[in-house]
């Protein structure tokens, strides 16, 4: 099959979005799919307003639309709202193609945070962009729950995975972390407002707090908090490394749809301390984990959590699994074009 993603989220971006299509192009080509990705890196483009790491593409309809064409799409998808995806959206809608969705993120949600625009203004546009698709993808029951409650009734489940032969509980620790205070609470993600990072950094547990990521608040966050460890974006071994070395991992994030650095701290047999939100609550596992709204209680339980059991649990999440699931969501468009 002759698969099109369009994305206004691609690399060098560095966020969960990024990964998931990532990963998922590369278990489909695995499958002996043909996959064409339309992302901002082929336009020219600008900075995102606040998000400078985000590029919005200059295209237009035709011009995306003829590389659809050219490509010889069987299926497409969009995978975000943004200029590129608007684009492709009214190619396909001007031609009768069926496409399908995903909801990867709580956008309202992210601009409410950063702008103070109530959120219930952004579902407008979200309603908009996401109603003509044959199928909207979603990575838990509590996303599908929320977009059936906006009017978005289409949903299929898209799982994500981890890569299990990098983020294991046999991976060397970080060196750098060894020496440490015990316990190790580390944080793992883009380091914004909407993370909620500033959560995580005022707990009181004893021991030592490790951000690991970049963004735009983590200037003012490491002045804020001199105690604190702040050591960038990781990758590969390093990033394994830093998960393995820790003793939980704390997720602060209220807005997140899923939280892939869960499930790989969790492959390295680190537990996971949380909210009760979406995204925690179908995640983890009272053997994984613990959530609370208090987070320093939730990290306290989470500290008392088996690794063994962590590592074992994360095994169940696969891309392999993932592909396959976007893969079914794919093949009614296919059906309904030849029909």
């Amino acid at each position: 099959m002759r698969i099109a993603i369009v994305t206004d989220a691609w690399a060098p971006q560095v966020n969960g979005v990024v990964r998931t299509l990532g990963a998922v192009r590369d278990e489909l080509i695995r499958m002996g799919h043909d996959v064409l990705i339309v992302s901002p890196d082929l336009f020219a483009s600008v900075p995102c307003p606040t998000y400078p790491e985000i590029r919005l593409a200059f295209a237009r309809r035709s011009t995306v639309g003829g590389m659809l064409a050219q490509f010889g799409a069987d299926a497409i998808h969009l995978a975000t709202e943004g200029p590129l995806c608007l684009a492709a959206r009214a190619w396909c809608l001007a031609r009768a193609r069926p496409f399908t969705t995903a909801y990867h993120t709580q956008f309202p949600d992210y601009v409410s945070a950063r702008t103070g625009i109530p959120a219930e203004w952004i579902w407008r546009y979200i309603r908009w962009f996401h109603a003509p698709a044959a199928a909207i993808l979603a990575s838990t029951p509590s996303i599908r729950a929320t977009l059936v409650e906006h009017r978005l009734p289409q949903v299929r489940h898209w799982g994500r995975g981890v890569d299990l032969a990098a983020f294991h509980p046999d991976v060397p620790p970080h060196p750098a972390l060894g020496h440490l205070p015990r316990p190790i609470q580390l944080y793992v993600g883009r380091v914004a407002v909407e993370k909620n990072v500033r959560a995580f950094l005022s707990t009181e547990h004893p021991g030592t707090r490790i951000v690991v990521g970049d963004g735009p608040a983590r200037a003012s966050l490491e002045a804020e908090f001199p105690t604190v460890i702040f050591m960038g974006a990781l990758f590969g071994a390093e990033l394994a490394g830093a998960y393995r070395a820790a003793d939980v991992m704390v997720f602060p994030s209220r807005t997140d749809t899923f939280g892939l650095v869960m499930i790989e701290a969790l492959a390295c047999g680190t537990p996971v301390a949380a909210y009760p939100v979406t995204g925690p609550v179908d995640v983890l596992t009272p053997q994984t984990g613990a959530m609370d709204e208090d987070l320093d209680t939730a990290i306290a339980e989470a500290l008392t959590r088996d690794r063994t059991d962590c590592a074992a649990y994360a095994r169940g999440f696969t891309w392999e699994a993932s592909a396959r699931q976007f893969l079914d969501a794919l093949v009614p468009q296919v059906r309904a074009r030849a029909a």
